[in-house]
Parts: C-alpha cells; sequence; structure tokens
C-alpha cells in the first residue's frame, strides 16, 4: 500500500467523498507551488469573485458508521402502518425478480439518459414497454415514456391544451374534486403563464354547461376523482371538443383494466400516475407520471419518446424519437423546459405490467373493487353512509362527529385512513389489503363484521364502466 493510500481513513465519510485530503492534498500544494487551499483558491479564481463567508458553528463531522446507527434509531420511533389515505399513492405488491433485478440493480438505478441508442438498447425496449402498455390501457395510441409524477403530468397537460386548442381563451377547466398536489402544482403553472383556473363540478350538468359556453381552451376530468367517484365524462368531453378545446382525463391506472379507457370516452389527453404497477409508495414519491395523447398531438407530448428505426445493417433498432425539450431543439420551441421523466420507476411499472400480464392486471383490479365492495356493503349494514354511489377502490364514510375517533382507533390497530373532516372518513383499497383486513376495518368503523352470505370470496367484477346492473351495492355505476 502507497504512502498516499495510507494517509486515508477508512471510516471517515469525508476522505471517501472529498477526492483529495490528508498527505493527498499537501502533495497537491507542493506541485502547484500553494502554500494552502485558500492560497490556492486566490490563485485560481479572480478577487471580484471572491467573497469572504463565514463558515457556521457545526459539530465534528460523524462517521458513515454513526450517521447509520443514528438514522436508524431515528427510525424506530416510526409508527408503521398500512395506508389506506389515497391520494394518487397506494399500497403495491413489488415482485421480487423486479426487486432482485430493476430496484436493486446499479446497472437500472445509476443509468441516466439513453443518448446513445447504440449501448441503450435494453434500457430502449424496457421503456417502449412501458409506453405501449400506458397506449394499450388508455386506449390512446401515443405515450411518452414517463413524466416526474402525477401532478406534473396534469399541469403538462393544461400546457398542452393550451398550445394545441383553437379556442384562445385563457380559461381552463378543472374538475372541482382533484387531488390536493395536482392543484397545487397546476395553480402555480398556471399563474406565471396567465391562465385562468376554473374549478366545476363537472358531474353536475347545470355548473359544467355554462362554464364551457364561457369558453375554455381545455378540461381536466377526474375518474374516478379525489372522492372515489366513478362517473362518466365522455358528454362533458364532447362539449368542450365541440367549442374547440381540448379534453384531458386524469385516470387511475389500475382501474382501467376494469372500466372504460379514456380514449374510448373521447379524451385527447390521458394523464395519471403508474405508482402503483409495483412501485412503493416511498414517503410519498416519486413515482412516474404518464402521458398519453390521440393522433394529432405527438409533437406537442412533453418529454422523452422511444420509437423503432433501423441500424446501419438494417437490423431493427429502438432510439429516442421526436425529441421536444430543451437539450435537443430551441428553448422557444420546447414543450417543456424541465427534466422530465421517471426512468427506473417507468421501468419498473412497465415490467410489472408484463409480469402480471393483462389478465393478471385484471384479476387483481377485480379483486381490489370487490374488497372495496364487500366494506361499502359491511358498514352499510353497520348503520354507516357511504357517500360514494359508484366506486372502483375508494369510497367516503359518514360518520357525524366521531371521524376523529375513528381515525385514532384505526390508527391503533394498525390502519391509516383519510381524515376528510370531523365527520368523514375515506378508505381506498388496495392489493395488499387481505380478507381479515376487511373483517378488521368493518368492525373497527361499524362495530361489526361483513353482512352474512358474504364469504370475501375474489370478486367476479365487471368488464366496463356499464354494469350489468344486477346488483344495486356492486360500487359500478349502474
Amino acid at each position: 500500500m502507497s504512502d498516499s493510500e495510507s494517509s486515508r481513513p477508512t471510516h471517515d465519510f469525508v476522505s471517501r467523498h472529498l477526492g483529495v485530503v490528508g498527505r493527498d492534498q499537501t502533495a497537491m500544494l507542493e506541485a502547484v507551488g500553494a502554500d494552502n487551499l485558500d492560497d490556492l483558491i486566490a490563485r485560481a479564481a479572480p478577487s471580484t469573485i471572491l467573497v469572504p463567508v463565514e463558515t457556521p458553528s457545526i459539530p465534528p463531522a460523524a462517521d458513515e458508521q454513526s450517521v447509520t446507527a443514528e438514522l436508524r434509531r431515528m427510525a424506530s420511533r416510526n409508527h408503521l402502518t398500512k395506508a389506506l389515505i389515497g391520494r394518487g399513492y397506494h399500497g403495491t405488491i413489488t415482485p421480487a425478480v423486479i426487486r432482485r433485478n430493476i430496484l436493486e440493480n446499479p446497472t437500472w438505478y445509476t443509468s441516466y439518459t439513453p443518448y446513445q441508442a447504440e449501448i441503450s438498447q435494453g434500457r430502449l425496449e424496457a421503456l417502449i414497454v412501458f409506453q405501449q402498455m400506458i397506449a394499450d390501457l388508455t386506449a390512446l395510441p401515443v405515450a411518452n415514456s414517463s413524466l416526474l409524477d402525477e401532478a406534473t403530468a396534469a399541469a403538462e397537460a393544461m400546457l398542452l391544451a393550451r398550445r394545441a386548442s383553437r379556442n384562445k381563451t385563457n380559461r381552463f377547466l378543472v374538475h372541482s374534486e382533484i387531488f390536493d398536489q395536482v392543484r397545487e402544482v397546476m395553480a402555480g403553472r398556471a399563474a406565471s403563464l396567465g391562465i385562468d383556473i376554473v374549478a366545476v363540478d363537472l358531474r353536475d350538468r347545470s355548473q359544467w354547461q355554462p362554464a364551457v359556453e364561457a369558453g375554455c381552451f381545455g378540461v381536466l376530468a377526474a375518474y374516478p376523482d379525489a372522492t372515489g367517484e366513478l362517473w362518466d365524462p365522455s358528454e362533458v368531453f364532447a362539449a368542450v371538443k365541440q367549442a374547440k378545446g381540448i379534453a384531458v382525463a386524469e385516470c387511475d391506472l389500475l382501474s382501467l383494466a376494469v372500466v372504460s379507457a379514456p380514449g374510448d370516452l373521447g379524451a385527447d389527453v390521458a394523464i395519471g400516475s403508474s405508482q402503483r404497477f409495483g412501485v412503493p409508495m416511498g414517503f410519498g414519491g416519486p413515482s412516474a407520471g404518464f402521458m398519453a395523447v390521440r393522433r394529432g398531438l405527438e409533437r406537442q407530448i412533453p418529454g422523452r419518446l422511444v420509437g423503432t428505426s433501423v441500424d446501419a445493417d438494417g437490423n431493427p433498432a429502438y432510439r429516442l424519437a421526436l425529441q421536444t425539450r430543451e437539450q435537443h431543439i430551441r428553448r422557444d420551441r420546447a414543450t417543456s423546459n424541465i427534466c422530465t421523466a421517471q426512468v427506473l420507476l417507468a421501468v419498473m411499472a412497465g415490467m410489472y405490467a408484463v409480469w402480471h400480464g393483462p389478465a393478471g392486471l385484471r384479476r387483481i383490479a377485480t379483486e381490489v373493487h370487490g374488497r372495496t365492495v364487500r366494506l361499502a356493503d359491511a358498514l352499510r349494514a353497520g348503520g354507516l353512509d357511504i357517500t360514494t354511489t359508484a366506486f372502483f377502490d375508494t369510497i367516503r364514510v359518514v360518520v357525524a362527529g366521531r371521524a376523529g375517533e375513528l381515525w385514532s382507533r384505526c390508527r391503533e390497530a394498525g390502519f391509516t385512513l383519510d381524515l376528510v373532516d370531523d365527520d368523514t372518513l375515506g378508505i381506498s383499497l388496495d392489493e395488499t389489503v387481505t380478507d381479515d383486513d376487511i373483517v378488521t376495518l368493518a368492525s373497527l368503523l361499524s362495530g361489526t363484521g361483513l353482512p352474512s352470505g358474504s364469504d370475501c370470496a375474489p370478486a367476479t367484477g365487471n368488464d366496463s364502466t356499464t354494469s350489468s346492473g344486477d346488483n344495486a351495492s356492486s360500487g359500478w355505476p349502474q
């Protein structure tokens, strides 16, 4: 071992993350004729940009082992529960093969943008799988290879609508029941661009029709919405498109395995999150957003698109296509000037769909919905009022002044619900919820078990938003 190597402590954090320490630093200063680091900086940088800075008073640096132990002590104080809050984030089961080979594999999690197609064919193929999955589920032909998250996707969809719409008003209609994070990100982007966001209950014709007639360049309709209500936005979409606006659907990706796709309902654009496709919640992020568009909007879609081509030998090959970011084209012609992709998480979501296949996704969606129906039935049988009339996986429960008490009771039992207000709880189920969980929740909230005859067998579900109508408590629109 050389003297330089022996001068570097093995446990010290600084020595592992700063290139020149100890005798290495002394040798460097001697080689350039500088007395110390301050002298070196004074020689290298113009005096006009050197500003005296007072060093804050901070304790000595800890080594990596001490920091890790302290973080573990802090983490051990967390009270872990099963989060049933919903609001765009859901529990999910990451298949072990995806966890081992993608999420925990540095080949995947350290890679950057696949600019060099000749050495990135595997990653490009994985991203085109994600794009095809989104296109299939949304029934829209062109999807990008992910966006930062659902809220960013909504804001980008609003800007896409403004570019593509032939209605030149500054008004953009938004369903009144969307997730808080989506509303806030859209409001921030709109304020800086002079866009007037008009919140309307799009389920109520008497509200949305005058708003459309007053003029709008587009609309964003969430189905199911933030309350869990599953409704049909096709009439709203048709009216907005008749007014030369762009129709944007915000949708739950798993629900699209069993309900009508936004493309089939007349949407021009579909956005949402792919988080529940095998990506852990991670304390609220990150997760890959998605966007799909109809034909004619390909050059308006932000972010990256992967396409197929041929290589120099005439063999099929993948490459980045329709580059719309400022890194590739003039800034004033870019559709988005921010980092616009989540490659690792998009790959995980795409491979989750590959692992389960169409039938597997439909089975998961059907079971999630079936358990939600059985929970709703049990709560009704216990005397509680379910305000959500048609739903996929989320219900609102009215508990007249007892919401805080029941929320705390569920929390102590290992479940975190959505505390909407003093009178209302929200419950959003996912694939991690078991039949035993349903029984426990029903008992905690209503003091009763499941209704007689309910054995928590897997639900059969429906294949679209139009139910057969045989069961009024099926949760599907009738």
